[in-house]
């Protein structure tokens, strides 16, 4: 299932089709923020029912609000930069991601370090994909 959502990620050119590319990061966001809070669920138990269902759904709208947010700024910043395969475009889109997570949490501060480390991670992801780098070398035979 993660194969066929960053599959529909990547299909779609950068600076194309928006709202595509909007549907799939939020998918991808949304399964993230599923998977984490079923981690935080499993490690702190809640109390009640209720309270089990709003932290699940706390994380995973949060994350794929984010996914959405990330994904319609790097790809509005691609149209109208016209640089459509630019690393610029993920830094921008990484860190309306941070400041939508920093929204969510009240937090200036909050905000400020996921613009800086989203937006830093989103460029240096697009780089490595530009440049061909693998994120685990093979073995060499």
């Amino acid at each position: 299932m993660a194969r066929r959502l960053l599959s529909q990620y990547a299909d779609v050119p950068d600076g194309t089709d928006c709202h595509r590319k909007a549907y799939a990061s939020t998918g991808i966001g949304g399964a993230a923020g599923l998977a984490f809070s079923a981690y935080s669920l499993a490690l702190k138990p809640p109390g009640t029912i209720l309270e089990g269902v709003a932290r699940a759904g706390r994380h995973t709208f949060t994350a794929a609000a984010i996914g959405a947010v990330f994904s319609l700024a790097s790809c509005v910043s691609a149209q109208v930069r016209e640089k459509p395969d630019d690393p610029l475009n993920y830094f921008i889109g990484g860190c309306a991601g941070g400041l939508t997570l920093g929204a969510r949490a009240h937090s200036y501060a909050v905000g400020a370090a996921g613009c800086v480390y989203l937006g830093t991670m989103a460029a240096l992801v697009k780089m490595g994909q530009l440049e061909g780098w693998e994120l685990f070398a093979r073995p060499r035979v």
